[in-house]
């Protein structure tokens, strides 16, 4: 005899649970429970915080923070101390009649001439008589000049002025 099979619609899967004994099925897996939620008071709390650091930084930087101090003012020039014209003999049997004015800051009182005249012969003795006559480098040697009377003096001497040059 040939059995008949029916195959109806329903909650029935194939290989799904068998009925045992003709009676009900097993009990169906009960659903997941939603994950948990995080309060919402939690992150509240953590936006509170994240912006109040960000203000205070920003009122750090804006408010708080020294402002960048600018450029220093050039000291006010003050009285301009006048060196005598001095021989400095140059390479070859030349020489090089030279004589400079020191300008010094304001409130600074008068300077011995005698270092400022030993840096001078320093600088400008033995050198070519084309070297110290070469308007760029007669430049050169003067800011040369300055930076060591600076040295000499300190921030006193603002600028040197050649106030006597000839070669011979």
């Amino acid at each position: 005899m040939s059995e008949t099979r029916v195959v109806a619609p329903g909650p029935r899967k194939i290989g799904g649970p068998k009925k045992i004994g003709g009676g009900a099925s097993a009990p169906a897996p009960e659903p997941e429970a939603p994950a948990p939620r995080r309060p919402r008071g939690l992150l509240l709390v953590v936006l509170l915080v994240v912006a109040a650091a960000a203000a205070g930084a920003a009122a750090y930087f804006l408010l708080l923070a020294p402002a960048e101090a600018g450029p220093e003012p050039e000291p006010e020039p003050g009285i301009t101390v006048a060196v005598e014209p001095r021989n400095i003999n140059l390479a070859d049997g030349h020489y090089l009649r030279m004589g400079f004015a020191v300008q010094l800051a304001a409130g600074a009182e008068e300077i011995p001439v005698a270092p400022a005249t030993d840096v001078a012969i320093a600088l400008y003795s033995g050198r070519d008589v084309a070297e110290v006559t070469d308007p760029e480098r007669r430049a050169e040697l003067q800011a040369e000049l300055t930076e060591r009377l600076v040295g000499v003096y300190g921030e006193e001497v603002l600028a040197v002025y050649l106030t006597d040059y000839v070669t011979q």
